[in-house]
């Protein structure tokens, strides 16, 4: 059976109020990081892509408050092979050791936790466009009680 794909701008406010509805009864807990682009100051990071997702991937396995131990990392599968070896390569060396267990690289429509990890962005996100949005925190507010840490780089 194929899983439908669920992603949070592709989907209309009561999919989206449904899918949130749904997994409020599971144990989980959302982590996340809020880049403002503008805020970058490293040219490298402001004009190569795959480096700007190396180092906050990198941020957010490294500024875990030390809960992450043996961590079995998913990662939603775009890049190309090379990009792929590289990140791996890149987090075994600037993370500490016993961080990081397993990293594999999924494609988003057939798992389900990417998929929930990609909503809980997207609700996030959505959260900070309180200028051009309605109900900007509508799904945010929803997500509550599961979210542990947004931290907002500077």
């Amino acid at each position: 059976m194929a899983l439908a794909l669920l992603k949070f701008n592709k989907c209309c406010d009561n999919v989206r109020d449904g899918f949130f509805q749904a997994v409020l009864p599971f144990r989980f807990g959302v982590r996340a990081i809020v880049v403002d682009k503008a805020q970058v100051y490293g040219t490298h990071l402001r004009n190569d892509k795959e480096d700007f997702y190396r180092y906050f991937v990198r941020q957010m396995v490294t500024h875990d408050g030390r809960v992450l131990e043996k961590a079995r990392l998913k990662i939603d599968g775009s890049g190309n092979r090379e990009f792929r070896q590289e990140l791996c390569r890149y987090l075994r060396e600037n993370v500490r050791p016993g961080v990081i267990e397993d990293l594999r690289f999924v494609n988003s429509r057939q798992d389900t936790l990417i998929q929930l990890a990609d909503m809980a962005a997207g609700a996030i996100a959505r959260s900070y466009n309180t200028d051009a949005r309605k109900n900007a925190t509508r799904w945010r507010d929803q997500l509550k009680g599961k979210i542990e840490n947004v931290w907002n780089f500077r």
